[in-house]
């Protein structure tokens, strides 16, 4: 195994010719010549690509930007358009933390993000993995990063048996040997890079690492089968119902509650998903129209829908004009249900 210093020295030069462009990053080159990633922008990402793929954030990240391009933006914004602008990326908790975030940098901190991991970590929604992201790569701190692309990475260098999640303090020990006090910002990108492109979860292209020459699960042949993770439990599945009732056009929408699953997103109207049933929110000829499966984190979810031209009053929710919102702001369970009635609704009179 070489010295630390030597294989991070390694692992940058092999980022300085192969960093991927993203873009929240500033390029090695541009950092060199005195460029300064910016935290907001930084932040921003870490807490979209949280359980998420690059692929899948990087749309959402250029809206997000274009709309709300500084802190004080999102700050100032609706919570109603920030939940609208990130349905269908999922976990929906972290734009509710988004906004406590951005209003506590305004409020307590000038609309200035703290320049120190131990300042970032006083942040609303901001863990120690973020803290370290933001603190390494926005301002240069010696700061350990380790997401599931490290874990992997520093699990093979090492070859450490040890199985997932009761690995992860022994790996961050050893990732925090490696992280250097020069260009510590790069290094954590560099390291989550080769995670992400070449010391990947099958098939690694182990010919082409920076790293050959140092792993001790290459020199043993078993690469592929590290990192070693403990069984999942199985995951149980829920029931439940949606009632998507329509007239003149209209969609009959309610806002979701605040804390709890997919707190505070616009919906459609449902019981507790817990398999108890409840009330229908309006009286009305509800008929069955399909189901819609899901799966959460925690547990699958199947839902029967139901449909209903709506002759009198909702006893919850409101008939929101069907040009008055975008199926986009729905969460994507709901945006299966409402693919399964839409060709009824739209053909209804009034509908537009």
């Amino acid at each position: 195994m070489d010295d630390p210093d030597s294989l991070s020295a390694r692992l940058l030069s092999w980022y300085d010719r192969h960093a991927r462009v993203m873009p929240w990053r500033i390029a090695p080159q541009d950092r060199a010549a005195g460029v300064r990633p910016d935290p907001y922008r930084v932040w921003l990402s870490e807490v979209m690509l949280q359980q998420t793929t690059v692929a899948a954030v990087k749309d959402y990240f250029h809206r997000f930007t274009a709309r709300w391009p500084t802190v004080r933006d999102l700050a100032a914004a609706a919570d109603a358009d920030v939940m609208g602008e990130w349905a269908g990326l999922g976990y929906y908790a972290r734009a509710r933390n988004l906004l406590k975030c951005a209003r506590a940098v305004v409020a307590d901190h000038a609309g200035q993000f703290p320049t120190t991991r131990e300042g970032l970590l006083t942040l609303p929604g901001i863990g120690p993995y973020t803290a370290s992201a933001i603190a390494a790569i926005a301002y240069d701190e010696s700061a350990t990063v380790v997401d599931g692309n490290v874990e992997r990475v520093i699990s093979r260098l090492f070859l450490v048996g040890t199985p997932l999640p009761a690995a992860k303090p022994e790996l961050t020990a050893l990732a925090a040997r490696l992280t250097p006090a020069e260009r510590p910002g790069d290094y954590a990108q560099a390291i989550m890079d080769l995670g992400a492109t070449i010391c990947t979860p099958r098939s690694p292209a182990c010919g082409i690492c920076p790293w050959v020459h140092a792993c001790a699960a290459r020199a043993q042949g078993v690469q592929a089968d590290l990192p070693r993770k403990s069984p999942k439990p199985e995951k149980p599945t829920r029931r439940g119902t949606l009632w998507l009732g329509h007239r003149d056009g209209a969609i009959l929408l309610e806002r979701r509650p605040d804390s709890g699953l997919l707190g505070g997103m616009l919906g459609i109207p449902g019981d507790g998903w817990d398999g108890q049933g409840g009330p229908a929110p309006a009286l009305a000829p509800w008929r069955e129209i399909g189901e819609v499966r899901h799966t959460f984190t925690h547990f699958h979810l199947i839902l029967t829908v139901l449909a209903a031209h709506l002759d009198s009053p909702p006893s919850r929710g409101e008939l929101v004009a069907r040009h008055a919102f975008r199926p986009a702001d729905l969460p994507t369970v709901m945006r299966k249900a409402w693919d399964l009635a839409r060709h009824e609704i739209d053909a209804q009179p009034g509908a537009s």
